[in-house]
């Protein structure tokens, strides 16, 4: 499956859409499809600084329970409010109304060390977890 473009992709997939100084996160599609049925997220708090790469929170499914790292650092200024009531909405629009949360960037270089699409597609074609 080609992935979006206009994204950068973390290792650990998730995605990040860099819009100015703001930045929307999001897991992947073969993350999604990874993990099954995801019944639960629990994101960071609006306000919270987060360093970019660190464990911010956690994705439940009916398999697995998987850390949820942030692919880009800076304050939380949004989350998905409706992921609480809704949470599959992440297995059905991974990359649309399923983002996570948005962050203000705090470090411009950020993306360094992200993934191109093309870089996102070839990792999974390489079955890398």
């Amino acid at each position: 499956m080609a992935q979006p473009e206009g994204l950068l992709y973390s290792k650990e997939h998730e995605w990040t859409k860099i819009e100015g100084d703001l930045a929307t996160v999001g897991i992947t599609d073969y993350a999604q499809n990874s993990l099954g049925d995801i019944v639960y997220v629990e994101l960071p708090r609006v306000g919270q600084v987060l360093k970019q790469h660190a464990s911010v929170g956690v994705v439940e499914s009916v398999k697995a329970v998987s850390d949820l790292f942030t692919p880009v650092g800076g304050e939380v200024v949004e989350i998905n409010g409706a992921l609480e009531g809704d949470p599959a909405l992440v297995n059905r629009e991974p990359f649309a109304g399923g983002w996570l949360y948005r962050v203000r960037v705090a470090d411009a270089s950020a993306p360094e060390g992200l993934l191109s699409p093309a870089d996102y597609e070839a990792l999974v074609a390489e079955g890398a977890h």
